[in-house]
């Protein structure tokens, strides 16, 4: 199944929903709970099987896509775990190299990403993410993918000089991060740790490789975040960059107002976003 969270174009509501063909079953009218966040803390998305054979409540586009999970409890990002990405920056740590990103840092697929206005380092990460399903808390790896509720496109949007001073900073900038376009369930999915990855800047393709060259595979980024704090349903874990960011470039690719960056992953999809600066946003 593919998930999708969105608002209402009509009435502003918020609900979410089986996507299917530009269809969308929206669970909220089948169910009375229109919340994904409280959804995931209560069932397994199994349970919405039941509604994929229901006649279709809206169109694509009839909505605004939000984040896959907008409300997440916690979102951790994995630095550094792609073999070219460590070359390019010279990384010869192997423990794995986390940082965690706030929930106001992201925004939806079509949405605006906001470059800082007072950088002119901000630059693009593709990366796959994960939706936790059910608590975890000293899950052995062989376990682990037991615990996935899904699969997403994220865009890490990485203010560079500020990372650099302290590197949360660079990570939490309102709306530089983007999550979508939906949630794939782990069975129209596989083997995650062979989907193809690529990132494209205004159509030129700037991120291309495989999630078999992650340095740390999914079951172990699990069992090693949740050694040290519970993994709940609607956690996420962003887990590293390919190659090819605009930071390693020479010379460097940032991101500038209007430019559009997409990422896309095999079996799931294609997130797609416009670059806006500070005041284009507010306005």
């Amino acid at each position: 199944m593919k998930i999708i969270n969105f608002i209402i174009n009509k009435t502003g509501a918020r609900s979410f929903g089986i996507y299917r063909h530009d269809d969308i079953i929206d669970i909220g009218r089948h169910t009375g709970c229109h919340d994904i966040n409280t959804f995931l803390s209560q069932h397994q998305l199994s349970d919405l099987s039941q509604y994929q054979s229901c006649s279709p409540d809206l169109k694509i586009n009839d909505i605004q896509f939000l984040p896959v999970i907008d409300r997440p409890g916690k979102i951790f990002g994995v630095g550094m775990n792609y073999a070219q990405k460590r070359k390019e920056f010279n990384e010869t740590e192997e423990a794995p190299t986390l940082f965690v990103r706030f929930a106001d840092s992201q925004v939806g697929h079509n949405d605006m990403i906001i470059k800082p206005a007072c950088s002119d380092q901000f630059d693009y990460e593709g990366e796959l993410a994960i939706i936790i399903g059910q608590t975890a808390r000293h899950i052995p790896e062989e376990q682990a993918l037991s615990c996935v509720a899904g699969y997403s496109c994220y865009m890490d949007g990485s203010v560079r000089d500020w990372q650099y001073k302290w590197y949360t900073a660079g990570k939490n900038w309102p709306a530089t991060g983007a999550f979508g376009p939906w949630l794939v369930t782990p069975d129209e999915i596989g083997d995650p740790q062979n989907l193809t990855i690529k990132t494209w800047l205004n159509d030129r393709l700037v991120q291309n490789d495989t999630t078999a060259n992650m340095l740390h595979s999914i079951p172990q980024m699990i069992a090693y975040i949740c050694t040290f704090t519970t993994l709940s349903p609607g956690d996420v874990i962003i887990t590293g960059s390919p190659g090819g960011v605009g930071k390693s470039r020479v010379p460097p690719l940032f991101l500038h107002e209007n430019d559009v960056i997409a990422v896309e992953i095999e079996k799931i999809g294609r997130l797609s976003n416009r670059v806006v600066g500070t005041l284009a946003r507010s306005a």
